[in-house]
């Protein structure tokens, strides 16, 4: 299996590749992908990591699972690739960001465009087996997302951290508050969109909180 992750991660997380719970991580994913149908593609488990350098890194939103469906994931949270009809979360996030800045909704849920601007669409668990949500929860990865979002914390400054629903939030307790910003609300999901998701204008408060520290905007 050969996965792309930029060098400044493969640097910035160097402790982490050695670590034991790592190694049994990588054994039962190698195993996973051989015997069962697992997305995203092997290639792209990382592909958070390698479209958005760790040095460019000015806004994390923070997904849980990928996708579970055929054709959906590619490695950045709630993104689908081009052609694939919107899940219901990502309808929700496109009507919140309409009603927030007034970007038209987009005719493509493939989040890249955000990636390259420097959102890091951050699953907690890279992987998942089909039709299975949850199904590889407990195995490491949440160990490893743990270690990205304290290396953010620690060695960046002033980057937004985006948090939606009580999973998010709670995995976020530990970032340093006092040298980034932290929004928090319901998720985007049907089940919780009204209860305070719509209407949180994250997205137009991380923009003003970017450009107040000298950094440019999200065009979301």
């Amino acid at each position: 299996m050969t996965v792309k992750i930029h060098p400044s991660w493969q640097a910035a997380l160097a402790a982490e590749w050695e670590k034991p719970y790592f190694e049994k991580l990588t054994e039962f994913v190698r195993g996973e992908y051989a015997q069962k149908r697992i997305f995203p593609p092997g290639s792209q488990i990382f592909a958070a990591f390698d479209a958005t350098p760790f040095d460019q890194v000015k806004v994390v939103i923070l997904g849980q699972d990928p996708y579970h469906e055929p054709g959906q994931a590619h490695g950045l949270c709630f993104s689908v690739n081009d052609g694939v009809p919107f899940p219901p979360s990502l309808q929700n996030i496109f009507k919140e960001i309409n009603a927030d800045t007034g970007a038209p909704i987009p005719t493509s849920g493939n989040l890249m465009r955000w990636a390259t601007q420097g959102v890091l669409l951050l699953n907690s668990t890279l992987t998942v087996e089909e039709h299975r949500a949850g199904s590889h929860q407990g195995h490491g990865w949440e160990e490893f997302t743990d270690a990205v979002i304290a290396h953010i914390s620690d060695h960046c400054e002033h980057v937004v951290f985006i948090l939606w629903g009580s999973f998010a939030i709670k995995k976020g307790a530990k970032i340093n508050r006092m040298k980034h910003l932290v929004l928090t609300s319901p998720h985007p999901s049907p089940l919780s969109a009204y209860r305070g998701f719509f209407g949180n204008h994250h997205f137009s408060l991380a923009n003003d909180y970017l450009s107040k520290h000298g950094k440019t905007p999200i065009v979301w």
